[in-house]
């Protein structure tokens, strides 16, 4: 089992400093606004700071939108798997550790870079691009309102803005942002800010796909 950690605190930044820091955060703009949003900060942790952060929940990514009307092709409610069937899952989620949130935010599959990643059903992309520790990321906001996050891509083949549907290739995986060797992090969160993940399995299971 791979563990990796996404969102970790800051050296000698707490849970106060970041409710004090929440103007700054809230004005930054374009890709460094992105990755704000999704792990608290921008970018990766300096050389040498530890790859665990304490627990903590950052959600400041606001309340979860209506669930958008989008001009996507046919079969929009049709759901599949983000990788192929033969990929084999490294770290579930919800396992405790000393991840921000406390435990395991997503599923792990274990797959080589380059494996091809696809949206695993009907949304728009928001984000497209660096996410810090979770490296080049794609978040596709869902129709039915969730914020589905694909991290550590080696190469990103969609824009913001784009519409999408099962099977839509996103990219690639890859090992990029904090990551322990070439896997995909697949998460699945209630809004688009960092600790509302829900189970994975569990969303995509309610949708008639089993990746577990």
């Amino acid at each position: 089992m791979r563990a990796h950690s996404h969102c970790p605190l800051l050296p000698g930044m707490t849970s106060d400093t970041r409710r004090e820091s929440g103007i700054v955060r809230r004005i930054v703009t374009g890709a460094v606004a992105a990755a704000v949003s999704i792990c608290g900060f921008a970018g990766s942790a300096p050389a040498g700071a530890p790859h665990e952060g304490d627990p903590a929940q950052d959600n400041i990514g606001g309340s979860p939108k209506e669930p958008h009307s989008l001009s996507a092709p046919a079969e929009t409610t049709s759901y599949t798997r983000p990788v192929t069937k033969a990929a084999r899952i490294s770290a579930r989620w919800g396992i405790p550790g000393s991840w921000a949130a406390g435990h395991h935010t997503g599923v792990d599959f274990a797959i080589p870079t380059g494996t091809t990643v696809r949206s695993v059903g009907t949304g728009r992309v928001e984000l497209a691009g660096d996410a810090g520790s979770y490296g080049n990321a794609v978040i596709v906001h869902m129709k039915d309102g969730k914020h589905v996050l694909f991290a550590h891509l080696s190469r990103i083949t969609v824009r913001v803005g784009r519409a999408v549907r099962a099977d839509t290739v996103l990219g690639e995986s890859g090992d990029t942002g904090r990551s322990t060797g070439p896997h995909l992090h697949f998460e699945v969160r209630a809004e688009r800010g960092y600790g509302t993940e829900v189970d994975p399995v569990s969303y995509l299971a309610r949708h008639g796909v089993r990746i577990a």
